[in-house]
């Protein structure tokens, strides 16, 4: 792609009247030949803003690009034919040859291309699509959180994939994929969008810096405001006194006097004037930081040391088995991280843990009592109001609205339908829910799916100080490695052979 820039120039967009804009007045630019991370809170709008590159509504201002954009999830319609087929429709202009090549780049057999696209997990879709999207010579690339379907080896294979190629914009919450793969942070603030250069590493480093900095300006600020203004109040007094004592004093100098009063109203007058110019110079600070206040947790005391236990467990589907017998012991304290490759079975067990019914083989023992919170992977069926929710699953609705705001959820997000939430926003409503559940066991899957930057840390900060009991699948590296104690390795059951577990503490 030869060297264009996207101007985006007085960008002002708003849903609707009745609600705040989305972007105000923004305007910046970038080079096409960019690979460009895109950060920012749920619901800031990055998705919105691909979906006016790509001219889906109307909006106030100029978006000025010389190159094609393609928007990647690609939304295949037939799913019934064969893989070279969706990827020709994708990219009509490749020959075989080309998609086998961007196929072995992220380690996929060229036998994939005969198989129905429908057949293939959705991780192998993933790579598949992205590949033949890059084959459309001379577009942009528009990419919405690809890592969602991917376990962790297929996200560093993805990112890695990434790293060989320039021009596009990738929307994603996941801090090691963006370091391996960008050179330019996009960072969709409180008040505009910023362009800088480097890895999401030290985007956020140089961001911190900046908010420490204003922090500690706007404490000076402060203090020299609440000095000014007690300076103006005594200079002020004393004019006022001065100009009293010409009258009821005897004979005194009264051209004198007044002189001597107003030079002390001119200073008082000064120090207002520079009283007003520092309170200007304090609001212009901090206007893009980034609250992430301290989350709670109450995790139940179980009484006794193990919770639950798996003895050579296999689940089936169709009467076909997922996984290679599975055994472990969950004990308190424990935060064990299911590892293994997409279509393992990893969703299969978490559900079978939490109460779900399943068709499977060996023993699950579940301690008596045991209260077990699970927040699911899906997040789609989600509708009504969160009054009827919290009253639904009996948490208190004070609390958990006030969970959401610690979690950056708007006010006026409350009398929305959930329906209208974004993916990161409804995968908040299930985690709230869940830190407002008192439990002896947390079963999250997936977590941190769409869920944005700022709030991952906090949840980080919240599992390492309160210490629950947990089981979860999250492919997010940083996270695994922040919280888990244990990883258990699950398989997926292909050969009668491989039926054995590893299991590394």
């Amino acid at each position: 792609m030869d060297m264009s820039v996207i101007k985006v120039e007085n960008l002002t967009f708003s849903y609707d009247t009745s609600y705040d804009k989305i972007f105000d007045n923004v305007s910046f630019q970038i080079d096409t030949n960019w690979k460009l991370g895109f950060v920012g809170r749920n619901g800031r709008g990055k998705t919105t803003f691909l979906n006016l590159l790509l001219g889906k509504y109307e909006y106030q201002g100029r978006i000025l690009s010389s190159v094609k954009f393609d928007y990647f999830p690609y939304e295949v319609k037939d799913k019934n034919l064969r893989m070279e087929e969706v990827l020709k429709e994708v990219c009509p202009a490749a020959e075989a040859w080309e998609f086998m090549r961007e196929l072995s780049y992220l380690s996929m057999d060229e036998d994939v291309l005969e198989k129905p696209f429908c057949l293939l997990s959705q991780g192998e879709q993933t790579k598949a699509l992205l590949a033949a999207l890059f084959l459309n010579e001379g577009h942009f690339l528009l990419i919405d959180e690809p890592t969602n379907h991917l376990d962790m080896g297929a996200r560093e294979l993805v990112s890695a994939y990434l790293k060989r190629k320039r021009g596009f914009i990738l929307v994603s919450h996941d801090r090691a994929f963006l370091d391996g793969c960008t050179d330019h942070i996009l960072s969709l603030n409180k008040t505009g969008i910023e362009v800088q250069s480097g890895n999401f590493s030290s985007w956020l480093e140089n961001f911190e810096n900046r908010q420490r900095f204003e922090e500690a300006e706007n404490a000076r600020l402060q203090r020299d405001i609440r000095r000014l203004e007690k300076a103006a109040e005594r200079a002020s007094g004393w004019s006022e006194k001065t100009e009293a004592s010409k009258y009821g004093n005897g004979p005194v100098d009264r051209g004198y006097v007044g002189h001597k009063a107003a030079k002390m109203m001119k200073r008082s007058k000064i120090i207002e004037t520079r009283t007003k110019r520092a309170a200007e110079e304090k609001a212009k600070l901090l206007k893009n930081r980034e609250s992430a206040e301290n989350l709670k947790l109450l995790p139940l005391e179980y009484t006794h040391d193990t919770l639950a236990s798996f003895s050579e467990v296999v689940v089936y589907y169709d009467r076909k088995p997922v996984c290679c017998p599975v055994s472990f012991r969950i004990q308190k304290g424990d935060r064990i991280v299911f590892d293994g490759k997409n279509g393992s079975g990893k969703s299969s067990l978490l559900k079978l843990l939490a109460g779900e019914e399943k068709t499977y083989t060996g023993t699950v023992n579940r301690e008596k009592n045991l209260r077990i919170s699970y927040v699911p992977q899906d997040t789609s069926w989600l509708r009504g109001n969160l009054r009827d929710f919290a009253e639904e699953n009996q948490i208190e609705e004070s609390l958990f609205k006030a969970l959401l705001r610690k979690l950056d959820f708007d006010r006026m997000q409350f009398d929305k339908d959930m329906s209208e939430f974004s993916s990161g926003q409804k995968k908040k409503v299930l985690l709230a829910k869940s830190l407002c559940e008192q439990a002896h066991l947390y079963v999250w899957d997936e977590p941190l799916n769409f869920v944005d930057l700022y709030s991952r840390i906090q949840i980080e900060a919240l599992i390492k100080e309160y210490k629950p009991t947990m089981v979860l699948v999250e492919h997010d590296k940083a996270f695994r490695e922040e919280i888990g104690t244990k990883h258990i390795i699950i398989k997926r059951r292909q050969n009668e052979y491989r039926r054995k577990m590893q299991v590394s503490e």
